[in-house]
């Protein structure tokens, strides 16, 4: 039962934690939000690269060979692929947005099932180790920051007021609380399925941070912002090795 706590625990803050910050970002005016939301994402970048390869994936070693642990992690990063494709899985970070074209309440669906997948994330890695849950909900919270800003712009967007809009938002966040107990229900039964599970989260951690979340941190030139994105981007990588075992 204290584990259980502990998950749900961690999974609020992941995701209703993540959702208070992107509400403080949404207070300051647009030009330093927008200043400070490519410095978020550097860390996040970070963050997310060294929870998967440093955490997740050696404890996922511990159980699977290599090579299966391979193929679960490709077949992790093709599955989130098609979701991204059928707008189940997005990651929107700014104002200006290619998901503003799309319907709200699509937009809900995906960051609901997103959410899903980052409580089930957080309750597969609390079962494995406390540090290894709190070095994910960690991720989880930083790399839903930003989309928290964007799926609420989305929302504006698509003519939602300001209070539902951040009422539908708390719903969808709702998700990962679901994932958590959902995973300690599943991995309670079928304890041999959790390292696959936890490889799928180093797979979705991956995606995130090199196909949704980098591309981003490259459109600028190499100047002084290049070279300080580096430097959070290191800095959560090595934030991540802090939390680890």
């Amino acid at each position: 039962m204290h584990l259980f706590a502990t998950a749900i625990g961690l999974s609020v803050i992941g995701s209703f934690g993540s959702l208070l910050l992107a509400s403080v970002l949404l207070l300051l005016k647009p030009k330093t939000r927008m200043g400070l939301v490519p410095h978020l994402i550097s860390y996040a970048v970070g963050m997310l690269l060294g929870v998967a390869l440093l955490s997740l994936l050696p404890e996922v070693l511990h159980d699977l060979s290599p090579a299966r642990t391979g193929m679960v992690l490709l077949a992790g990063i093709m599955g989130f692929f098609v979701l991204e494709k059928l707008v189940l899985w997005h990651h929107c970070h700014s104002e200006d947005c290619e998901t503003h074209g799309r319907p709200g309440a699509l937009i809900l669906i995906g960051h609901g099932f997103h959410s899903f997948v980052d409580g089930v994330a957080i309750g597969a890695a609390v079962q494995t180790s406390i540090p290894l849950g709190v070095s994910t909900a960690i991720a989880v919270a930083l790399h839903e920051v930003p989309q928290q800003v964007g799926d609420f712009a989305v929302l504006l967007h698509a003519g939602y007021r300001r209070g539902p809009a951040l009422g539908l938002s708390v719903l969808s966040a709702a998700g990962a609380v679901t994932g958590t107990v959902a995973a300690f229900l599943a991995f309670g039964s079928l304890p041999g399925v959790l390292p696959y599970a936890l490889a799928v989260a180093a797979a979705s951690f991956l995606y995130i941070a090199m196909a949704d979340l980098m591309p981003g941190l490259h459109k600028g030139h190499v100047d002084v912002s290049a070279f300080e994105q580096l430097l959070l981007l290191a800095a959560g990588i090595v934030t991540a090795f802090w939390l680890r075992e």
